[in-house]
């Protein structure tokens, strides 16, 4: 908690009032854990329990495949503390910035890996509790949202639920990706470049959005979550989000942002500008 909150609090104060998204931890659960035997020795010291029973419980943490296992909301859900815990350290942080810079936080909170409504709804009803109960305990009344990752299939099918009681929506489109084509981004290296020599594939779709597949799951996941939600804030987030093609797909079915990697953002500036003076000229002929 004082780790996280001290990130966010750097974090607000940077930002000096411009909306802020963190989304809550994501990663497979074993990456959270110690390795090597010299790790498991030192979190069994820094916890004072037996170095054996951290290793038996590392063991049965351990998955054969993380990425589609234990990680995202189903973290929050089966150890509720760590969702509760995240946005204690994200609302404190808020109020502390707050009082530093004078401006309120622009605070949006989002939940990664969301296939259900009833998922989001547990895991927003654990961080509004923890809002209020901050909000009560410092005096200060904050603004919130809370969103959601769209990066599973059955959630663009699902968005029209999903967005009864999601805020806003972000389109993971590399975890998207992988669930859509069964290929996992880690290990296509060693056939991908086959397929696009044999022209099965016109790119690598991690590079460049399958507008197809991929693509038209978002389109639906956009058309069903606007329908349920009018104003409904809609991006994407992934390395997609930099490549200049997804970003004119992106602006062609109305999303509101894009978001990638820092050093991709003045090439995401400049073809968002492209697609949107395309779009100018195009109306004006």
């Amino acid at each position: 908690l004082p780790m996280q909150r001290a990130d966010f609090v750097e974090l607000f104060e940077i930002m000096k009032g411009l909306p802020v998204t963190i989304r809550l931890l994501d990663p497979p659960l074993h990456e959270f854990l110690p390795h090597t035997q010299a790790e498991i020795e030192e979190v069994a010291r820094a916890m004072n329990t037996d170095p054996r029973r951290l290793a038996d419980r590392a063991r049965d943490l351990a998955e054969f495949n993380p990425m589609l296992g234990f990680r995202g909301c189903r973290l929050a859900i089966a150890y509720p503390e760590i969702a509760e815990m995240q946005a204690r350290a994200i609302f404190e942080a808020a109020v502390e910035a707050g009082k530093r810079t004078g401006k309120a936080v622009g605070l949006e909170v989002m939940v990664p890996l969301i296939a259900t409504k009833t998922e989001f709804d547990l895991i927003k009803a654990r961080i509004d509790a923890t809002a209020q109960s901050v909000m009560k305990e410092t005096g200060i009344k904050l603004s919130y949202q809370v969103g959601t990752m769209i990066e599973l299939p059955r959630a663009c099918l699902m968005a029209g639920d999903i967005a009864k009681t999601a805020e806003f929506f972000s389109f993971g489109t590399n975890d998207l990706t992988q669930t859509t084509y069964g290929i996992s981004r880690d290990d296509a290296a060693g056939f991908l470049g086959t397929y696009i020599a044999k022209g099965i594939l016109e790119v690598d779709p991690f590079i460049s959005v399958d507008r197809d597949g991929v693509g038209e799951l978002v389109k639906i996941g956009v058309a069903r979550g606007r329908k349920t939600r009018p104003n409904l804030k809609v991006g994407i987030c992934g390395e997609h989000g930099g490549d200049p093609a997804s970003v004119a797909f992106c602006h062609e079915i109305g999303l509101d942002y894009v978001s990638c990697s820092p050093y991709r953002v003045p090439i995401a500036r400049l073809a968002a500008a492209q697609a949107a003076l395309g779009k100018v000229v195009a109306s004006q002929a």
